[in-house]
């Protein structure tokens, strides 16, 4: 879990807080490993040609749980958190034809920049793994042209 100190001023906080000698109320906030990997999740699939995140069967647990309205952002998402830096693996499935190098540049910076300003803390590196690629309507044609094997 992330462990972050800050300090809050104390006109936001209720009156039972203790203050230091500047007046503002200090304690411990504690950021749990769940939450860097949803913020990371979460930015990586608002980068243009992800498709999803997850290897096979993550993808179809997914499936499952967006059915019926249980989705994980953290699907896909691997972190590690220490005291003053986070890491983060993804495994994204790329759309076809976009150039791998660049979506793959494109969600390290966008997961990095998310954690440093929503966690608040230094990001020691992103991994970015291309697991599969996507191609549009190649699923749907597959299940239109089988042909019944019984009458």
């Amino acid at each position: 879990m992330a462990d972050t100190t800050t300090t809050i001023p104390a006109a936001t906080t209720p009156r039972a807080n203790t203050t230091n000698a500047s007046g503002a109320v200090t304690g411990k906030t504690v950021i749990d490993d769940t939450v860097v990997s949803k913020v990371a999740g979460i930015a990586a699939r608002e980068v243009n040609g992800v498709h999803s995140l997850g290897t096979g069967a993550a993808r179809a647990i997914g499936a499952i749980r967006d059915a019926i309205g249980q989705r994980d952002f953290g699907q896909g998402v691997k972190v590690e958190v220490g005291e003053k830096q986070v890491a983060a693996d993804i495994v994204i499935v790329a759309e076809y034809p976009v150039a791998l190098q660049q979506v793959a540049d494109g969600v390290r910076s966008a997961v990095s920049r998310a954690l440093e300003q929503i966690v608040g803390m230094e990001v020691a590196e992103v991994n970015v793994t291309v697991q599969d690629v996507f191609i549009p309507g190649d699923d749907d044609d597959n299940e239109d042209k089988k042909e019944s094997r019984v009458e």
